[in-house]
């Protein structure tokens, strides 16, 4: 049930961040994102009431247990220092922009 929550999550979301609200390297990648202005869905597994069996399943399907774990264009990309890699090597911008969730030129 929880896997096919967050794949539907994923496949209706050009950008997905499973984040909890109070961990240091889920609002670094939010706001990096933001700053981006790209548009992404948020699903805070702290604050939803099968949030850890979301991450169970997320771990099942990505290998990846911890947060963030992020999506672009229904892609695993990782986590934080994934995603920062990415953006310092000129990369996320690229996938942003090819699914759709680039939306200012920063």
């Amino acid at each position: 049930m929880a896997l096919e929550k967050a794949q539907q999550i994923v496949s209706s979301n050009s950008v997905v961040v499973f984040s909890k609200s109070y961990c240091p390297f889920c609002v670094d990648v939010k706001k990096l994102l933001s700053q981006l202005g790209a548009s992404f869905k948020a699903i805070e597994l702290d604050t939803e009431s099968d949030g850890s069996e979301i991450q169970a399943a997320l771990a099942q399907l990505t290998g990846q247990r911890t947060v963030p774990n992020v999506f672009i264009g229904g892609k695993h990309i990782g986590g934080c220092d994934v995603t920062t890699t990415l953006h310092k090597e000129g990369k996320l911008v690229p996938l942003l922009t090819e699914a759709g969730a680039a939306i200012s030129s920063a």
